[in-house]
């Protein structure tokens, strides 16, 4: 069976590096979701705007030419534990394929390449195909009693400071944009080989900014913000 994507997400990671493993642990994040040409029709979202949070099925487009791994390492178990790619979400999937939870925020038909779906929480970076949307269900879809093996609890979040150098580039910009920064960083995207040296410098693709950072101590420092030309400042 081929698949196309139907869509494509614009989205205020500009970069992998990070993204949030799982959509909502970055409640601030926006994106828009632009249908392709022949998909933009009114009719094919009548009745969506009545539902709170949609179901993304994705490609991880930016990985999927590096194949399918049959074990993998999960972030979570600290980076040293070897679990089976399908007792994971990772990247490295037979069909490349994902599934994310995001919050509809509004529809927009008026706009040139409308239907345009606003997006909130969600973890895609930018440029993500998608290849299906479904609603979500409540009622059916959240289970009381589910167990989620060693991911129970959200991820332990650090403390994030702006360095006086960072300062006033980072309060020129958007509130929104601010709390994503502040969000995504709290969450140590360092990869968990990586989390020793404490002198290291770190960047991500943010908001349409470049941030550079470090961690050291459990506390995430914001050294260097420089404003980009992308869209994501506009949060």
């Amino acid at each position: 069976m081929a698949i196309s994507p139907i869509a494509i997400v614009r989205s205020c990671f500009g970069g992998k590096f990070a993204v949030p493993r799982q959509p909502g642990l970055c409640p601030s994040a926006w994106g828009t979701l632009v249908f392709e040409p022949e998909f933009r029709s009114p009719e094919a979202v009548r009745g969506i705007d009545g539902f709170s949070h949609l179901w993304l099925v994705f490609g991880f487009h930016q990985t999927a030419g590096e194949g399918w791994r049959p074990t993998v390492r999960p972030p979570r178990l600290g980076g040293d534990q070897r679990m089976g790619v399908f007792a994971s979400r990772s990247t490295y999937r037979p069909n490349g394929l994902g599934l994310s939870l995001v919050r509809l925020e509004s529809v927009d038909l008026a706009s040139p390449d409308g239907p345009v779906l606003k997006l909130g929480g969600l973890d895609l970076v930018d440029g993500t195909p998608i290849f299906d949307i479904k609603p979500y269900l409540a009622y059916a879809e959240a289970p009381v009693g589910a167990v989620s093996g060693y991911a129970q609890t959200e991820p332990v979040r650090i403390a994030v400071e702006i360095s006086a150098e960072a300062e006033p580039v980072f309060r020129k910009l958007p509130a929104r944009s601010q709390a994503v920064i502040r969000e995504a960083l709290s969450l140590d995207p360092r990869p968990a080989t990586q989390t020793q040296d404490e002198n290291r410098s770190f960047g991500a693709d943010l908001c349409g900014c470049n941030i550079r950072f470090t961690v050291a101590q459990k506390i995430c420092i914001v050294t260097q913000i420089e404003p980009g030309k992308g869209s994501g400042l506009n949060g």
